[in-house]
């Protein structure tokens, strides 16, 4: 039996080829997704994910290890942000010159509220900080208002951007991803994840534990801390992390991780319990560990 699930694995494997260029990444169609999955997975006891949407890209392969509705157009929420960070980064801008919060950067569509008080003046280093860390939406909103040419133009860079990585299901309305409108799969999100994978900033930014602020009107610093508690859990190696969640997009999670001396990409979209999406990421750990000691095993009694 054992024999058998390596045998479908490798066929599995061969079947879900994600090309090494960005803008190459391939997946088979939903036909052949369900068969070969279901199929293969069901012997190799699969996680049962929560999530709608889920993909599991093998880094060092260049494929998937698991696929669920990864086709699937949807919201993505605050995933919007590595996009943000990116074309910020792209235009080489002074990361130490300061930017006032202002009215501007208010949440008009939702209403949410941040503890960034108009008036709070950070660098725009510490902005994409907070924009990546703790999914600060004034930040996000302030570096894209401060981008040359303003917001309507960092939105078109991120668009320009995510068309040039062959992002063809993606589209963003605005910086922060409060918008529903901002849309994408799975597919596209390992893309967007891999390319933003080259910027140093964005690697530490995303999976600092906590940043220190001093906020406008406060005796002493606001801390602000990661939205995803699984950078401070040691049995973890994250490399690059960002949550999101709005009310269309539920709650989801992307990340860059090296799990069992594998480095994979993990998208979980679509999450709807409060713990439901680190739940995933968790199931995920525990099944690939379990499945590289069974591998292990297997090649041993093979030599």
């Amino acid at each position: 039996m054992k024999k058998n699930i390596i045998v479908l694995l490798l066929l599995l494997s061969q079947s879900f080829s994600l090309h090494a260029d960005d803008a190459d990444v391939v997946v088979t169609s939903n036909q052949q997704d369900q068969a070969l999955t279901s199929e293969v997975f069901k012997l190799a006891s699969a996680p049962k994910l929560q999530s709608s949407i889920a993909l599991i890209y093998d880094e060092k392969s260049g494929r998937a290890l698991y696929t669920k509705n990864a086709q699937n157009v949807a919201p993505i929420a605050s995933i919007t942000k590595l996009m943000t960070a990116m074309v910020v980064l792209d235009a080489k801008l002074p990361m130490n010159e300061k930017i006032t919060i202002t009215t501007d950067d208010m949440d008009r569509l939702k209403g949410t509220s941040s503890r960034m008080r108009p008036g709070t003046t950070l660098t725009r280093a510490e902005l994409l900080k907070l924009a990546l860390m703790a999914s600060e939406n004034r930040a996000a909103s302030a570096l894209a208002r401060t981008y040359p040419g303003g917001t309507a133009v960092a939105l078109m860079m991120m668009n320009n951007k995510a068309r040039a990585l062959g992002m063809s299901s993606t589209r963003f309305f605005d910086p922060t991803g409060l918008d529903s409108n901002n849309v994408s799969t799975a597919q596209d999100l390992v893309v967007m994840v891999r390319a933003s994978q080259r910027y140093e900033p964005i690697r530490r930014y995303s999976t600092s534990t906590s940043h220190f602020v001093q906020v406008a009107k406060r005796r002493h610093p606001l801390r602000f801390g990661n939205t995803n508690p699984l950078v401070k859990n040691d049995s973890w190696n994250i490399g690059i992390s960002k949550t999101g969640y709005i009310s269309e997009a539920g709650r989801c999670l992307v990340m860059q991780a090296k799990i069992s001396n594998r480095p994979v990409i993990i998208v979980l979209l679509d999450s709807w319990g409060k713990r439901t999406r680190v739940g995933d990421a968790v199931r995920i750990k525990k099944w690939m560990e379990s499945s590289s000691i069974k591998t292990a095993r297997f090649n041993n009694r093979q030599g």
